[in-house]
């Protein structure tokens, strides 16, 4: 499947795709007490029980959960999410990097499935954790403390065991929780995307545009200089982040700034 680019009134970009998925745990037997387990046997491997996600500039969050099939429904869902992931030049997810990117790969290859086309991670748990001094880096402390709102309250652990159990009500329940986790994560990245300095460039079909969020709204602000090279500061009106030109103009050792 190709990539599909979307187009919006100040130029093309890339799709960048924010994701979030929920697992079951893993059941097995053990001999030892509750703290210290040693597993004798796997009764079931933990399994996605459902994802949510947006393209960003979607202005709707979409769910899916093994309850939306009437049969394999763990595959399905599966091979929906790999679909997205397809489509994606760009996936975010918090802690993604760790949990939600390589669940989706275990179980893109259980499942059989090649690797999707090739996309760029961005993880705003490693980009909290490389760039400021936050008392907590968790999606709901951070949607707290940058104002931008919370998780839903699930009850705890009874909603997982009851979906494991096919219970109709509470998936409707975890697909709200769910949803409400991408809404989260998009503030967050939005919010913490202007101090990032590794994020994929979003204006690689039109250069006069703000590389990090495509914004055509950018002014220039003074010079960088670098060694024998000086380059146009940029500052973008939408996202607040700074980025220096495409170019550079040489400085003869006569015109150095000393």
């Amino acid at each position: 499947m190709n990539k599909t680019i979307l187009t919006d009134e100040s130029c093309d970009t890339l799709r960048i795709l924010l994701f979030d998925i929920e697992t079951t745990p893993n059941l097995s037997y053990t001999w030892c007490g509750k703290w210290e387990q040693n597993v004798i046997e796997f009764k079931e491997e933990g399994y996605i029980l459902s994802f949510a996600w947006k393209f960003l500039g979607d202005k709707k969050v979409k769910s899916c959960c093994i309850n939306d099939f009437k049969r394999n429904g763990r595959k399905r869902v599966v091979q929906k999410l790999w679909e997205l992931f397809d489509q994606a030049d760009v996936i975010i997810a918090h802690n993604g990097n760790q949990f939600d990117i390589k669940w989706a790969n275990r179980a893109f290859i259980f499942y059989q499935m090649t690797p999707p086309s090739p996309y760029k991670q961005i993880d705003t748990l490693k980009e909290a954790k490389g760039k400021f001094k936050f008392n907590s880096n968790s999606l709901n402390d951070l949607g707290k403390y940058l104002k931008l709102g919370c998780k839903i309250e699930t009850g705890g652990f009874e909603l997982w065991k009851l979906c494991m159990a096919g219970d109709q009500k509470a998936f409707r329940k975890m697909t709200k929780y769910n949803k409400q986790d991408v809404v989260l994560l998009e503030k967050v990245y939005l919010k913490l995307r202007p101090f990032m300095t590794n994020h994929p460039k979003i204006n690689v079909f039109d250069r006069r545009a703000c590389p990090n969020c495509g914004s055509p709204h950018i002014i220039k602000k003074g010079i960088a200089v670098t060694g024998d090279n000086v380059y146009q500061k940029w500052l973008c009106k939408e996202c607040g982040k700074w980025s220096t030109g495409n170019y550079s103009k040489f400085v003869s050792k006569d015109n150095r700034i000393k």
